[in-house]
C-alpha cells in the first residue's frame, strides 16, 4: 500500500469491506500525500463477487455459497500477508487474520470457482463483508459506504450460477441509482 501511495495513479482492491478498504484507501492515500502526491490523484477500485438475491434466508444462504470461493481465494493472500508480517502485526488488522486460523491449504486448480472445495473454513460472515450479497438495496448501500471510504468505481466479479440475473439487476436496478 505504502509503494502504491508512493508510485502508481490506480489502486485495485480486491474485496468489498466497508472498514477493510476504509484502512487500505487511508494507507496508501497518506502515502501519496507523504511521497509529495496528491493523494486524491490515486484512484480506488473495488473488485469483489456481487450476487443479488430475493431478499429470502434461501436466497442469501445460496448466494453465499456461490461466492464462498471469494473468501478462500482473499484467504490465501492474506495467508501470505501473515506469514511475512506476522498475525499481531499492525500491517495486518485483525479483521483478516482471524478467519485463516482454520484455513488448512489452497489448491490453484479450483481458484474462482463456485464449487471451491478449499474453502469450508470461511465463515458467512467473511463472505457478507468481503461480497456484495442480498438484495438490490443492500448492494446499493454497501456501493454508497465503500464510496465514501474513497472508492472511485466498482468492478463485479460474477463467477456463479446468476451471472446474467446479476448483470440485469445492476444495469436495471443498481448502476441507474448509483450514477
Amino acid at each position: 500500500m505504502d509503494l502504491a501511495g508512493r508510485q502508481v495513479d490506480g489502486f485495485i482492491l480486491q474485496l468489498a469491506d466497508p472498514y477493510l478498504t476504509e484502512w487500505m484507501v487511508k494507507a496508501v492515500r497518506t502515502a501519496a500525500a507523504d511521497a509529495g502526491r496528491d493523494p486524491d490523484g490515486v484512484t480506488v477500485c473495488v473488485a469483489a463477487p456481487a450476487y443479488v438475491t430475493d431478499g429470502s434466508a434461501e436466497g442469501l444462504a445460496h448466494a453465499r455459497e456461490q461466492c464462498r470461493w471469494f473468501g478462500g481465494m482473499v484467504g490465501d493472500h492474506v495467508a501470505d500477508l501473515v506469514a511475512r508480517y506476522g498475525s499481531s502485526s499492525e500491517a495486518v488488522p485483525q479483521e483478516l487474520t482471524d478467519y485463516i486460523s482454520a484455513r488448512r491449504g489452497y489448491d490453484y486448480s479450483h481458484h474462482g470457482r463456485a464449487d471451491n472445495p478449499d474453502t469450508a473454513f470461511v465463515p458467512d460472515t467473511i463472505v457478507d463483508r468481503f461480497c456484495l450479497v442480498g438484495p438490490v438495496e443492500e448492494h446499493l448501500g454497501r456501493l454508497e459506504r465503500l464510496r465514501e471510504a474513497g472508492v472511485d468505481q466498482f468492478a463485479l466479479y460474477a463467477m456463479h450460477d446468476d451471472v446474467d440475473g446479476v448483470i440485469d439487476a445492476y444495469g436495471r436496478h443498481v448502476v441507474p441509482a448509483v450514477s
